[in-house]
């Protein structure tokens, strides 16, 4: 009975191949689910791929496939795709937890270099929103500096004049530093600055060629920071902090 529903599914995914644009996105997504629902990894994470080929991203999309990679037993795709998830939605628990449990199964423990506390509030701060909602943010400041240049203006009193001064340095500070938020965070989730290892062992180089000294190995699932790029060769840092080259192909990009 099993073989005979797995059989069904290959071949509403064969169907969808051809037919792919009778379906909305959120209608291939739900159809993902019920086949990821039944134990059907493989059918599921073809449907979820013709959602991202037609450009569409969510962090509820890349957690799906995250999770169906881990129920196939692949560990650096479920990360990779935790990782997108992550990257959306840097606030998510459950993203977190499971990104946290497929980590504990890799090779590689590397201890992190310990950040300041100024920049854990940073981060934390601008984590708690998007691009979109941190340009919204940016516009309701801006509505308020315009409305108090305008009682600026229009005032005729010292203090009145005084007050809206100093507010109005404050908002356009809230403003300039809320726009900024929001085209750094938008930049973000359009650059590639980070990657995971897809080689089941490699050996980090000193310079990007074969015959470069090697300083030391890394594995499968191990996330790095994407420094610099040099034909084919891809400059990398490890939480640790340590630095070396590796060949593009070994790795994907979050």
């Amino acid at each position: 009975m099993k073989k005979g529903i797995k059989h069904i599914w290959v071949f509403l995914v064969v169907i969808l191949s051809f037919n792919a644009l009778a379906y909305t996105p959120d209608s291939l997504v739900s159809i993902g689910n019920r086949a990821y629902n039944q134990g059907l990894y493989d059918s599921a994470l073809r449907i979820y791929e013709k959602v991202l080929a037609e450009n569409l991203h969510s962090p509820q999309l890349y957690y799906n496939m995250g999770n169906a990679y881990f129920k196939n037993n692949d560990i650096p795709s479920a990360i990779l795709f935790f990782e997108k998830a992550k990257k959306l939605a840097p606030l998510d628990e459950n993203i977190q937890y499971n990104l946290d449990v497929v980590n504990s199964m890799i090779v590689d423990k590397i201890e992190q270099v310990p950040e300041l506390f100024y920049k854990k509030w940073w981060n934390y701060f601008y984590n708690l929103f998007n691009a979109d909602l941190w340009t919204i943010i940016a516009l309701v400041w801006l509505t308020l500096l315009l409305i108090v240049l305008t009682w600026f203006i229009l005032t005729k009193t010292r203090s009145g004049k005084r007050t809206s001064f100093y507010l109005g340095i404050l908002l356009l500070f809230f403003t300039i530093a809320s726009f900024g938020l929001a085209s750094q965070k938008y930049y973000y989730s359009q650059a590639h600055l980070e990657a995971i290892i897809f080689t089941p062992s490699i050996t980090v180089k000193s310079s990007p060629t074969k015959s470069a000294v090697d300083l030391f190995v890394i594995h499968e699932g191990t996330k790095v920071r994407l420094l610099d790029r040099v034909s084919g060769w891809v400059e990398i840092r490890i939480p640790d902090g340590s630095i070396g080259w590796l060949p593009a192909e070994s790795m994907k990009e979050i």
